[in-house]
């Protein structure tokens, strides 16, 4: 019983162990083509997104190196004098013409009251030397006229000698009178035009040559006075301020400065190989540190003329010794769209990380890596 239950049931085992045997490989098919399919999926998503971040490296040109920057004014006085008056402090906002700081008025009041006593002692003097020139030229006049009196009597005294009526001595007398009323009318003619020299009436021709000397003396006073006060020459704010009352300051020295918060933009140091396409008007996107997940806007201004280096204090000698290769950076100004961050101040020094678009297509940058 034993021995043909055990022979009936030997074919069924083979038979079930075959059929075990094709639905494991088929099994083992089925996952093999799907494990393809799946990296097949992945290499394609892959190879999209590789495509996708090169060709976004080549439109989008991104740089860390890159800080907001503004015009600093610094601000001083025009004139020497000690402080009086200090009317800001530092961080606060001022306007354009507020008053910052004023010196001391007291001399500069005395040097108009001086020089506009000055003025009118001149105009004075003036008054006497027309009055000079006035009455030199009436002289003349009385002098000119003695002279023509003193010629006709010597033409009558000259014929009454021809005709021996008057003696030769009384002749001779009526020539000396005639010389002398000539030699008389030339000396008041001298004297004229000394007055008019003294008027400054020859050469130039200014009549109120000393007055307008004066004149100018007082308003040059006048406009140093002014230079007590210091005013803001812009809108902004008030830092790096050094100066208190009582200090005693020299023409032009920097007492504070002033920075326009209104008026930033970037400065961009890119690598001289991501400028091959980039030009003045190309659209900006950058980000603050400051404010994170904020994106503002901006255009391409300008390019530098010269790499950062070439214009350094010590630029390099690359002629000299041993030449290493260092990649150059190459400032780029990019202008700031105000209305982003009107609520967010750009402050001088922030790090900012810009990105210029290129407007270039896909197809003309494959197009530019064909080599035939």
């Amino acid at each position: 019983m034993s021995n043909r239950s055990n022979g009936a049931t030997a074919p069924e085992m083979q038979g079930d162990t075959a059929e075990s045997k094709n639905t494991t490989e088929s099994a083992g098919n089925g996952s093999r083509r799907k494990r393809g399919m799946v990296l097949f999926l992945l290499l394609a998503l892959a190879t999209f997104l590789g495509g996708r971040w090169w060709l976004q490296s080549l439109t989008h040109i991104a740089t860390d190196d890159a800080f907001i920057e503004a015009s600093l004014h610094w601000v001083g006085p025009r004139v020497p004098g000690t402080v009086t008056k200090v009317l800001v402090s530092d961080n606060q906002q001022v306007k354009m013409g507020d008053l910052l700081v004023e010196l001391d008025p007291n001399d500069y009041q005395l040097r108009v009251a001086n020089y506009a006593a000055q003025l009118d002692l001149a105009r004075n003097d003036t008054s006497s030397l027309y009055a000079q020139v006035d009455a030199a030229r009436a002289a003349v006049a009385s002098d000119r006229a003695r002279l023509e009196q003193a010629e006709q009597d010597l033409k009558r005294g000259e014929a009454l000698f021809t005709k021996e009526v008057i003696p030769k001595e009384q002749l001779e007398k009526l020539e000396t009178g005639r010389k002398v009323a000539a030699a008389k009318l030339q000396e008041t003619e001298g004297s004229v035009k000394r007055a008019l020299a003294l008027l400054g009436l020859i050469g130039n021709g200014a009549r109120d040559a000393q007055a307008a000397q004066k004149r100018a003396e007082l308003d040059a006073a006048k406009l140093n006075l002014s230079y007590t006060k210091v005013y803001a020459p812009a809108d902004g704010a008030i830092t790096r301020k050094s100066v208190e009352i009582g200090n005693i300051v020299q023409a032009g020295q920097p007492l504070l400065a002033l920075v326009p918060l209104n008026n930033v933009w970037i400065t961009a140091n890119y690598k001289e190989r991501q400028l091959t396409h980039v030009h003045p008007g190309l659209p900006v996107e950058f980000t603050v540190d400051a404010y994170p997940g904020k994106t503002f806007h901006g255009t391409v201004e300008s390019i530098m003329a010269g790499t950062g280096a070439a214009f350094s204090l010590l630029p390099p000698e690359n002629a000299t010794g041993n030449y290493v290769k260092v990649v150059q950076r190459i400032p780029v100004k990019i202008r700031i769209i105000k209305e982003d961050g009107k609520d967010l101040p750009l402050r001088v020094g922030m790090s900012v990380e810009p990105t210029i678009i290129i407007q270039r297509k896909a197809g003309d940058i494959i197009k530019g890596l064909n080599p035939f």
